[in-house]
């Protein structure tokens, strides 16, 4: 600020992040646009929130503080599935966990009130604030918790990707507006004293009722989920104590030339200079030498915070964007002449599913590839493969890779030009994919396709790879414990992983986190969108055997996969026959010469054996 001649900031970014000036993170999105629209931007990244010292270093800002917990939700990035303490935080300095306070968000902000009174707008965002708008459930405190734009005492909530309302909010600050009184911004959420401040609104069950009653809740996730669209999605209102929160409807999907602007801006593409001591952001390391190519997803996954946050309309940026920044990493130091990926939350999602939602929005009610695929989906990869031919023309480029998710139920209903493509050009060895499970009971609770549709893909992979020579596999991811997920299920699952010979290294225990339709049925027991209940295993112990079982054959899991077997009455998969998961307790030696299974997929003891890879 002194060597710029500045004697105030126009805003002050406080973030729960480290500072990685890249633009596959959020605060550096949004700090290089407000410079860009002519503010003057500051950040304070992880400030010491046990007192307000940090608070105050960059002084007071002229049109208000920015709040995020950063990338990650700081729940999610302080704690895992089981509740425990992770030991590492890739968007810390040297991966240092504990620089961030859980619930970061509320303690930033209260932590400012502290040192700034009323005075200076509070303005929340970010995918924590984005997913706790509303009344919502907190795995962590095991209970329904207020809007965290009530519980925090913020002025206003961003919701979703930000740009756009951000440059709006700024606007009208600038020309004098208070900050109460900014109430027509789409993609905000304000607050009044209660509904007769509003008018024209769609009314949820209260926090004090979603508290008390579950079906209220569910009620309550149903209306917020089937109105997040910006072409006809309408005002909702909820009654938080004190406060009724207010949610304007979702933003306007960026245009083309919108994301453009975006990612052309000039970022350093690395972390702060101070983190040098430390070694850096270990965060950085995925995504340095990527590109993201989209954003939004219509892949409708009920476990997955997307459609909240960004939506189910595919927003794309240019070809000729995408080149210039393809060319701006094929110069930079450490560039080894791979793209580690080109895409966005689903790799081959490159355009909106079909030409009605850039006119009418999503379907009410409807997703595009689950349960059923609807008829009016556009499968069409030719656009996507266009883009990869050139990056990959670019001088400098040896490989660009595919690592952001592929949707094969979404591939399968295309021509085999993008498998192709795939096969012989943007994978090395081996392709992740995430089936999730295979029982079709869950998969369709998981807004997923089914054991057949994944077996078809499987096949189709298999016949590519042998049709251009080469030996590649497929490294399915699983998840235990998703909400429909019984122990029967658990076992079909594991008999699936058997039969196939796959070896997951690791698996994902499912986490409600807020604001996904997964999480409403982990604690409601309903399914908010048909109102049927839903069997979820809340017990540890229930939970660990179901995660045991895609595991099986390590020692330190025998004892739980025996009992699981034991109370689903399976004792069948106990012994020595190739459909058995694991030998007798009593380890009586088979028939001298014969496997553990049999059949290509199968393995002994000492490793593998057939012509399958096993992973």
């Amino acid at each position: 600020m002194e060597a710029r001649g500045w004697k105030q900031l126009d805003f002050i970014f406080v973030s729960g992040d480290a500072y990685v000036d890249h633009p596959s993170f959020g605060p550096a999105i949004l700090c290089r646009l407000l410079e860009k629209h002519g503010y003057r931007v500051g950040i304070i990244p992880q400030p010491d929130w046990r007192n307000t010292k940090d608070f105050a270093r960059l002084g007071k800002p002229r049109l208000g503080f920015l709040v995020s917990s950063g990338n990650l939700d700081s729940q999610l990035n302080r704690y895992t599935a089981a509740k425990r303490m992770r030991n590492q935080d890739s968007y810390s300095p040297g991966g240092k966990a504990g620089l961030r306070p859980e619930r970061a968000v509320s303690v930033y902000t209260k932590c400012l009130r502290e040192r700034w009174g009323n005075d200076v707008p509070i303005i929340i965002g970010g995918i924590e604030a984005s997913l706790r708008r509303f009344a919502h459930y907190d795995y962590w405190a095991d209970r329904v918790n207020p809007s965290i734009l009530a519980e925090s005492g913020a002025d206003l909530l961003i919701y979703g990707m930000g740009e756009k309302q951000l440059i709006d909010v700024a606007a009208q600050l600038h020309q004098g507006v208070e900050i109460g009184n900014i109430q027509d911004v789409a993609g905000t959420c304000y607050r009044v004293p209660n509904f007769d401040y509003i008018w024209e609104y769609v009314k949820l069950p209260s926090f004090e009722e979603a508290c008390k009653d579950k079906k209220a809740f569910a009620e309550a996730f149903k209306i917020e989920y089937l109105e997040q669209d910006a072409f006809r999605g309408k005002v909702l209102a909820q009654q938080n104590g004190d406060w009724c929160i207010v949610q304007n409807p979702p933003a306007m999907p960026l245009s083309v030339e919108e994301m453009d602007e975006i990612y052309d801006l000039p970022y350093e593409r690395t972390w702060h200079p101070m983190y040098d001591k430390d070694g850096g952001v270990p965060a950085i390391k995925e995504v340095q030498f990527s590109i993201t190519a989209q954003r939004g997803c219509f892949g409708g996954c009920n476990f997955c915070a997307i459609i909240s946050h960004q939506g189910r309309i595919i927003q794309r940026r240019s070809d000729e964007s995408i080149l210039r920044e393809a060319e701006l990493l094929s110069r930079l130091p450490g560039f080894k002449g791979y793209i580690h990926d080109l895409g966005g939350p689903t790799a081959n999602f490159h355009e909106p599913a079909c030409g009605k939602q850039l006119e009418h929005g999503t379907c009410h009610g409807k997703q595009c590839l689950s349960p059923d695929v609807c008829r009016n989906l556009t499968a069409d990869h030719s656009s996507y493969i266009a883009l990869l031919r050139k990056v990959r023309a670019i001088p400098g480029i040896k490989k660009v890779f595919i690592r952001s998710g592929i949707r094969f139920d979404y591939l399968l209903l295309a021509d085999d030009n993008f498998l192709e493509e795939l096969c012989q050009n943007h994978i090395s060895g081996q392709l992740k994919i995430a089936p999730e499970h295979i029982s079709d009971r869950v998969t369709r609770l998981m807004g997923k396709s089914s054991r057949q549709v994944y077996l078809r893909f499987v096949r189709k992979f298999q016949r590519m790879n042998e049709r251009l020579g080469k030996k590649q596999y497929l490294v399915p991811y699983f998840m235990s414990s998703h909400p429909g997920a019984t122990l029967e299920d658990a076992i079909e699952l594991a008999e699936f992983i058997k039969e196939m010979g796959y070896h997951p290294e690791q698996v994902q225990d499912f986490i409600p986190t807020p604001g996904t339709l997964s999480t409403c049925m982990w604690y409601s027991g309903i399914n908010p969108l048909t109102g049927e209940a839903v069997y979820t295993a809340k017990k540890a112990e229930d939970k660990a055997m179901q995660r045991a079982l895609m595991q099986f054959w390590l020692p330190q899991n025998r004892g739980l996969v025996i009992k699981a077997l034991g109370i689903a009455h399976r004792q069948d998969l106990i012994g020595y026959d190739k459909k058995c998961l694991i030998r007798p307790e009593n380890r009586d030696k088979p028939v001298k010469g014969k496997a553990f299974g049999s059949g290509k997929h199968s393995f002994s003891r000492g490793g593998v054996r057939g012509k399958k890879r096993v992973h």
